[in-house]
């Protein structure tokens, strides 16, 4: 429990608006909560949320001692109240999660704090009795995998720091097979074919590039795809990511002439079409180790998929 005396700056306030400045970790929703439950008191009595505070009043607050540290990247998940997921499966150490598109993963991705994906699955471990921040000396849930802000689909995440080791070395050996759908423009040819070259990142333009020569700095990158249906000037791929460099799928395509569907920095947006964030999703995964995952091993050889892309539905719906 903490205690707050209300000096002459802060009197005439509602009770609301101080907590909002006074303990920003502290979501509107929960804080009403909190006094609602009587976890918030003025003067050791109830309170209503409007009430005007009094120079002298005493409030009396019994929440968590981590919602009065300071807001920084790593307490973030304190100002989700209701985490927000579509969770696709989750074990004691993992969790199998469908990011819709335009949700940024980390807040390096330019997103504020307390809305990104990892902020609502600290948020839901936390409020799930399954993480406890104060009681971990080092491990944090963290994310094993990234996808782009506008690209949707399956995140791995760990929930013990065994998974995370385990995870990380099985994604760097490649041992895990994820395949994307994406719409692209035109027909590819061949139906069923391989994109191979070589990528290079323009850090500044944050935009990358494919040639079909080795170029300095460059790295090779080859997708394979599968063309699953035409229509309308488009066509619905599946995509099999041999390299997973940045923004690949979107740059190699665009370099064999087909851009995604939506895709603005790699392609043209088509006003055909109401779209305007690339069609591309990580729809399906499975874990495909060749190797000891050790406590991991049960997972080996089974596949995880989202049953529905909103995009397909929308393009493509006779498309199963």
């Amino acid at each position: 429990m903490k205690e707050f005396t209300i000096g002459a700056n802060d009197a005439g306030q509602r009770l609301d608006r101080f907590l909002a400045k006074a303990v920003p970790l502290l979501p509107a929703s929960l804080a009403q909560k909190y006094i609602r439950i009587k976890r918030i008191k003025r003067n050791g009595a109830r309170v209503e949320r409007d009430t005007r505070l009094e120079n002298g009043d005493v409030l009396q607050l019994y929440i968590n001692d981590e919602f009065f540290d300071k807001p920084r990247e790593d307490n973030a998940y304190l100002t989700v109240a209701t985490p927000k997921l579509n969770v696709v499966y989750e074990d004691d150490h993992i969790l199998l999660v469908d990011k819709r598109p335009g949700l940024a993963v980390h807040p390096h991705d330019g997103a504020e704090y307390g809305r990104t994906l990892i902020d609502h699955i600290q948020a839901y471990l936390y409020q799930k009795k399954q993480w406890n921040p104060r009681g971990e000396n080092a491990f944090t849930p963290a994310l094993c995998n990234r996808i782009d802000r506008n690209t949707g689909g399956i995140v791995i995440a760990a929930k013990t720091a065994e998974a995370l080791r385990v995870m990380n070395q099985k994604i760097k050996d490649r041992e895990i097979d994820k395949r994307y759908l994406a719409i692209v423009e035109g027909t590819p040819r061949p139906q069923k074919g391989s994109l191979k070259g070589y990528l290079f990142k323009d850090a500044k333009k944050n935009k990358v590039f494919v040639t079909d020569t080795p170029q300095p700095g460059a790295k090779t990158c080859q997708t394979n795809y599968i063309t699953l249906a035409n229509r309308n000037g488009l066509s619905l791929v599946e995509c099999e990511l041999i390299t997973g460099r940045t923004h690949q799928i979107r740059a190699q395509f665009a370099h064999a002439g087909h851009p995604l569907l939506g895709d603005g920095k790699y392609g043209k947006l088509d006003k055909r079409f109401d779209r305007n964030y690339q069609a591309l999703y990580s729809y399906k995964l499975t874990f495909t180790f060749t190797t000891d995952a050790g406590s991991l091993n049960y997972l080996n050889g089974k596949t995880f998929r989202v049953q529905q892309v909103d995009f397909v539905q929308e393009y493509f719906p006779d498309v199963k």
